[in-house]
């Protein structure tokens, strides 16, 4: 009895050590993966937080694709990317984005930079400007540039404009958009990058102000283009994507992605 008991005890003690190898193995894969990353700037209102509801499907684990999340550190991205309202942050077009983007390329790890702010106007989104007592756009910055050290700026993403949409700032938008761009490029020391930003849905007359406008980035701004709207639903509340709307954005957004790296590679 005496000797059933010693051999119990042994077996339990490897398993245990056989868990905390495995999990130190595991721990210093995810830091070793997380080098040379492909990084990807998701910036703009709740649209691109994501609003969604969570599934199953967000849980599932890709291991070529980390998020960088509150604390600046690298972990494996899941819904939901933001955390700007925990309360009410879900499903956005960041992973299904990155998914795509990873499928194109087999060999790629990408690394996104959930940075977002629900509720901001583009008016936030200047240097220096604050809402809710964060600063969308400096914050950002910060963000991207603690990302870059682990790897390579190949994008930007931006859905905003639910809280422009009205017709006096709507005539406005066009002009920010570039100077934001501007700023973008010039502050992360990123002159080319491209640049891709979501229409509004198609399901609020006001939001064709800003998709009106949109249409015009591509041909006045180099290495930007519009991932478009149509067919995108909302999830009863007349302003968030739902999940599978949300899904499908990140699935456009990666096809003018593509198309945008492709010409600048020419």
């Amino acid at each position: 009895m005496m000797l059933k008991k010693q051999l119990v005890k042994v077996f339990a003690f490897l398993v245990i050590l056989l868990f905390c190898g495995c999990s130190i193995l595991r721990n210093r894969r995810v830091v070793e993966d997380t080098s040379n990353l492909q990084l990807y700037l998701l910036a703009g209102q709740s649209n691109m937080a994501g609003r969604g509801i969570v599934d199953s499907i967000s849980k599932v684990i890709h291991p070529k694709i980390f998020v960088l999340n509150k604390s600046g550190k690298w972990v494996p991205a899941k819904d939901p990317l933001h955390f700007d309202k925990p309360k009410v942050a879900g499903v956005g077009p960041g992973l299904n984005f990155a998914i795509k983007m990873s499928e194109n390329d087999r060999k790629a790890k990408i690394g996104l930079i959930p940075c977002a702010v629900g509720g901001s106007p583009i008016s936030a989104w200047d240097r220096g400007a604050e809402i809710s007592g964060v600063h969308p756009y400096d914050d950002a910055v910060v963000r991207t540039k603690i990302a870059m050290k682990s790897g390579t700026l190949k994008g930007i993403l931006w859905h905003q404009g639910e809280g422009d949409s009205s017709p006096e700032k709507s005539k406005l938008y066009l002009e920010k958009l570039k100077n934001l761009i501007e700023r973008f490029r010039d502050d992360l020391h990123s002159p080319n990058v491209p640049f891709v930003a979501g229409e509004l849905g198609q399901y609020r007359e006001n939001y064709k102000l800003i998709n009106n406008v949109l249409k015009d980035l591509p041909s006045t701004v180099p290495n930007t283009a519009i991932a478009k709207s149509e067919g995108l639903t909302h999830k009863g509340d007349g302003t968030h994507l739902n999940t599978s709307s949300a899904r499908e954005l990140g699935r456009r957004f990666a096809v003018e992605m593509i198309k945008l790296q492709k010409k600048k590679a020419k």
